[in-house]
């Protein structure tokens, strides 16, 4: 089973994208693990080191898929 990881910021746009990967994300080939930077910020490095720029993001392997632009990673940082 490959790893997923979905990274949020937990503001409206990251909310609904939530719900709407949790609705298509095939879990029997996918582990998808949901990351809520602004409550676990210490995963922030994490989410940077794999390529996420901006949340809502989706780490699928080697690919970051940015959804849609909710924040930037700075902003998390700062926020």
């Amino acid at each position: 089973m490959e790893k997923a990881v979905f990274y949020h910021a937990g503001c409206p746009v990251c909310v609904s994208a939530e719900q709407d990967i949790l609705k298509i994300i095939d879990r029997s080939r996918y582990d998808l693990e949901i990351v809520h930077l602004g409550q676990d910020q210490a995963r922030i490095s994490e989410a940077e080191k794999v390529g996420v720029e901006s949340v809502p993001a989706l780490w699928l392997g080697q690919n970051v898929l940015h959804i849609n632009f909710g924040a930037s990673l700075t902003d998390v940082k700062n926020g």
